[in-house]
């Protein structure tokens, strides 16, 4: 006889929650979907009662239509199930505002619109009652306002409860953003027309209601129930609602003795980053153990498997885990995450855990995907672009501090906005220097070009600079430019307010060196043929140099530029930039 092991009994867990969390998905979907398709015919009563009317045929033509009207009810029935199992399942009830609120519409929706399915689609079934506007809204409006109010409600609240789940299933896609205040308007939008067209279509019917032809007429053509169906009616609601309310109370009694058995159970302990600990009983998972424990922990897509950002690197005990499932591993290749992180809502710990959080709690749906790309660090194809003012001590020997300062920002703003102009992003200003980089968001080749075209409007603004500062230089002020390319990792660094997406790497090494290389050579810019090539940039009018590098191996070829502004522009990037002429190459040796 064989017993199972924690990781296998883990493992069908994950199966079993991510067939779960597809079945909420799908059925949340289509009750969603009938959901609006009852608005928009509620919203038709702006226009007339007789053109709800017109437009319910077609709308209950689909609906009970025998597959539809199965999948339908089917849904109904899951989606409870399912929320049942959620009140039963979660280990603890501490959760997020719009998880509670969104949890307790699941569990209320029924008590509010079994009264509505009933009183619609089960007396027609059995009584042949056929429910229509005019008869819904002569009973609603005159006979039983109240009623009325609670149909409403129900809608908008089932409406509410498609909402949230929708918004925490899309936020994490790309186009969401973008999309998202276009969604937010037809999400308020369809509910006010809705009701809004209920209320015009009512104030309609109580008008007609004063012709006691009318009357007879719409209970004539609505086969109007006798008292006994009214009654059966009312009896079948009053079980139903009595039943359910049953069930929620033996689960909740289920939830009692679950947590007084686990008191006696060995618990185990979570630590995290400062000596934090919380101890607790196994089977919750780490999300749950951060919740109870008070500790935040973000996790965009409510701890749903959905997005990266509950992430948390295991330091110890990860042993005590189950191997990550296919929809895990998923989400972690996407972040090319070792082997020691994990996402918290997925895993649960059999035994002592140490895990270090690593998205701060503060992060929006906004900057979460960001983060998910940067905060591990990305190796990537970059080109870097080191740039440094030449003779910047001699000229501030004589200088009041204030007009270094301002000459310092007049000479950052224009060398970081030709970066930012051709494409490139500013990594940091050093002293009089600047580091950029390029291709972070593109590929080699357009980070490449984007790099010369960079280099060519530093050159372009320096030139500006010394014009309109002419009367307060003694001489031009000059510049040297390094570019060079390779792969590098690019990542969040640093501390506190001081972090930010910079990359480290032997190319970043080069490119710096090649910065410093230009004072020795006398040209402006020093480009490795490696940018020349990514970028399909024809630079042969200008003399090529092999060159040797303090901490390579092998030396590289490069171009020596005199004057920047004079290489080809972004636009004609791959034109001759003038009549070649080569000279004979030559091996230069950096000085050490």
């Amino acid at each position: 006889m064989t017993s199972s092991t924690p990781s296998s009994s883990l493992s069908r867990f994950h199966l079993q929650t991510r067939t779960v969390n597809r079945l909420r998905q799908s059925t949340g979907l289509v009750l969603f979907a009938y959901v609006t398709t009852h608005f928009l015919n509620h919203a038709c009563g702006l226009i007339s009662l007789d053109a709800q009317t017109a437009v319910q045929g077609p709308f209950l033509a689909f609906w009970q239509f025998p597959p539809v009207t199965v999948l339908l009810c089917g849904s109904a029935i899951i989606h409870i199930l399912i929320a049942l199992r959620a009140l039963y399942g979660r280990k603890s009830l501490k959760m997020p505002l719009w998880q509670g609120a969104q949890l307790a519409f699941g569990l209320l929706l029924p008590f509010l619109i079994i009264e509505h399915i009933i009183g619609t689609r089960v007396a027609h079934e059995i009584h042949g009652t056929i429910p229509t506007y005019n008869f819904m809204m002569l009973f609603l409006w005159n006979a039983a306002p109240f009623k009325g109010f609670l149909d409403a409600l129900a809608l908008v609240g089932a409406w509410i409860h498609g909402c949230i789940g929708l918004h925490y299933w899309l936020r994490i896609k790309p186009a969401y953003r973008r999309l998202a205040p276009t969604l937010l308007s037809i999400a308020v939008l369809i509910p006010v027309l809705a009701l809004l067209g209920f209320a015009n279509a009512g104030r309609e019917a109580a008008a007609l209601a004063m012709q006691e032809e009318w009357i007879q007429e719409t209970l004539l053509d609505a086969n109007q129930p006798n008292m006994e169906a009214v009654a059966m009616t009312s009896t079948a609601r009053q079980a139903f609602q009595y039943g359910f309310a049953g069930i929620i109370v033996l689960i909740l009694f289920a939830r009692g003795i679950r947590a007084h058995r686990q008191r006696q159970i060995r618990r185990i302990r979570v630590t995290y980053p400062n000596d934090t600990s919380v101890d607790v009983t196994p089977g919750m998972t780490l999300l749950e153990v951060s919740r109870q424990g008070q500790i935040p922990h973000a996790a965009v897509c409510g701890g749903r498997g959905r997005c990266s950002t509950c992430r948390v690197r295991i330091s110890a005990g990860i042993e005590n885990l189950a191997l990550p499932d296919d929809s895990e591993k998923l989400v972690l290749s996407r972040v090319n995450a070792p082997p020691n992180v994990r996402l918290a809502c997925q895993i649960r710990p059999v035994g002592d855990l140490q895990v270090s959080l690593l998205v701060s709690p503060s992060e929006t749906t906004g900057n979460s995907s960001r983060q998910s790309q940067n905060l591990q660090g990305e190796e990537r194809n970059v080109a870097i672009l080191f740039a440094d003012m030449r003779g910047f001590t001699t000229f501030s020997e004589d200088k009041l501090p204030y007009d270094v300062v301002f000459l310092l920002n007049r000479y950052f703003a224009a060398m970081g906005t030709a970066v930012e102009d051709a494409g490139g992003h500013v990594d940091k200003f050093i002293g009089d220097g600047v580091m950029a980089l390029f291709g972070v968001k593109e590929d080699a080749a357009q980070g490449c070009r984007s790099a010369l075209e960079a280099a060519r409007q530093m050159a372009r603004r320096l030139n500006e600079i010394n014009i309109e500062l002419d009367n307060d230089l003694k001489e031009p002020l000059r510049i040297g430019i390094g570019i060079h390319t390779g792969p590098v990792v690019i990542g969040e660094m640093g501390h506190g307010t001081a972090i930010s997406l910079t990359a480290i790497g032997d190319a970043v090494n080069t490119a710096s060196r090649l910065e410093a290389m230009t004072k020795e050579q006398g040209v402006q810019l020093i480009v490795s043929d490696d940018v020349c090539s990514y970028a399909e940039v024809d630079l042969s009018g200008y003399p090529t140099n092999t060159v040797e590098v303090r901490g390579r191996k092998d030396p590289i070829v490069v171009r020596m530029v005199s004057d920047a502004y004079s290489l080809p522009s972004i636009v004609d990037i791959r034109s001759d930039p003038g009549a070649k002429n080569h000279n004979k190459n030559k091996t230069v040796k950096e000085p050490a």
